[in-house]
């Protein structure tokens, strides 16, 4: 205590005021925009399965519980935008600012306080998007289905492709680069692929096709394992063989099976994960699905940079002189402020995923552009 107390004292007198008077309506806002987005997010769900499929109490608070911590991600940037521009506009209301500017303290100096704690914010909404809410994302999922008697399989999936591309090789020895195997399962359920298609072209001229209703992935032997099933080959004559089989080895790598296993929503991904995801896809051949991965790793960072974005707006429209917000108009420019910066976000993102924009560029223009609007209004606090 007596090391933090020291460390506190470095900090010079007017950060910690100023800091001390953001404090207060941070906490505020992370209650306020918590409660609200738990409220019609997922609390009124959870009531309605208490009602109508007979869900414990215990584990609708528990599910609540699992679930708090990606509606907290989703708080602090819009609760350090409400709790900047409360403490700034009281203060300049009270004149406590223009105290400041008659020493000659500039608003820049004046709201460094507010973007420290914005980039704080950052680091903690990063933590717990990455860290945190993934996994208790999937746990909240589990204990709720579990709760209501059904199955949980944490793998599974449907209509699986899987596409290989390399050598394709003639009978004369020749070869070229193309679709060597596209693979196809219908459904996915603790490692077994059911309704499979496997195309295979790795022979120039041949066009072999297997069906099977049942394939697993054979560790031992490093291949994969086809049940009852059928084999065609079309040769470049023309002609049509066929051949029946209860078990069939066929040469294909495990990737259709990490493909499967991959979850369908990045928000349920760390960073690492996507980027793993990402490769995958683009090993497939799933260029529609690799650009979105990429433009949703990119998210991954721009998302905490909110709270530095609405930092800079928050307290730079605050500092204004002569400013004075109430808690209701606070939160109500906070809301509309934020509606404009996700709808930007957000149309930003779809450009992205279309591919009309690199994902850099479709992650990170709405942070650019929002920071670069901050700018100009702390230039206009600062008159």
């Amino acid at each position: 205590m007596a090391r933090v107390g020291s460390w506190c004292r470095r900090i010079p007198l007017l950060d910690r005021w100023l800091l001390g008077e953001l404090i207060g309506p941070l906490l505020f806002a992370i209650a306020a925009f918590t409660v609200v987005s738990l409220s019609v997010g997922v609390m009124f769900e959870l009531v309605r399965r208490i009602v109508e499929s007979g869900l414990p109490v215990g584990i609708a608070v528990q599910v609540l519980l699992l679930r708090l911590p990606s509606f907290l991600v989703i708080s602090f940037p819009m609760a350090t935008l409400m709790a900047t521009l409360l403490a700034y506009s009281r203060l300049s209301a009270n004149s406590e600012l223009t105290a400041l500017r008659s020493v000659g303290i500039s608003a820049t100096r004046m709201i460094a306080p507010a973007l420290a704690l914005a980039l704080v914010m950052t680091g903690l909404t990063f933590v717990f998007n990455d860290v945190i809410v993934p996994r208790t994302s999937l746990s909240a999922e589990i204990t709720l289905q579990r709760a209501l008697g059904r199955s949980v399989s944490t793998e599974k999936g449907n209509n699986i492709i899987y596409s290989r591309f390399g050598r394709l090789v003639a009978g004369d020895g020749e070869s070229e680069t193309g679709l060597a195997q596209l693979f196809y399962a219908k459904k996915f359920n603790e490692g077994v692929m059911s309704g499979v298609t496997v195309l295979d072209f790795s022979r120039l001229g041949f066009t072999q096709m297997l069906v099977a209703d049942e394939a697993r992935w054979n560790e031992r032997e490093s291949k994969w394992e086809f049940l009852d099933g059928q084999i065609l080959t079309l040769s470049p004559s023309g002609s049509v063989t066929s051949a029946d089989f209860d078990r069939y080895l066929y040469p294909l790598s495990a990737a259709p099976i990490r493909i499967a296993k991959l979850p369908k929503d990045a928000n349920n991904m760390t960073v690492a994960e996507a980027i793993e995801a990402e490769r995958m896809l683009d090993e497939a051949g799933d260029r529609k699905e690799a650009r979105r991965m990429r433009v949703r790793i990119q998210e991954k960072f721009t998302l905490p940079m909110a709270c530095l974005v609405f930092g800079l707006i928050g307290s730079s429209l605050g500092a204004k002189p002569n400013g004075r917000t109430s808690r209701s108009q606070g939160f109500g420019i906070s809301v509309v402020l934020i509606l404009v910066y996700y709808v930007l976000s957000f149309s930003f993102s779809s450009l992205g995923v279309k591919g009309t924009l690199p994902p850099v560029v479709a992650a990170w223009a709405p942070v650019l552009i929002s920071l670069a609007g901050g700018g100009l209004l702390l230039r206009q606090a600062s008159r």
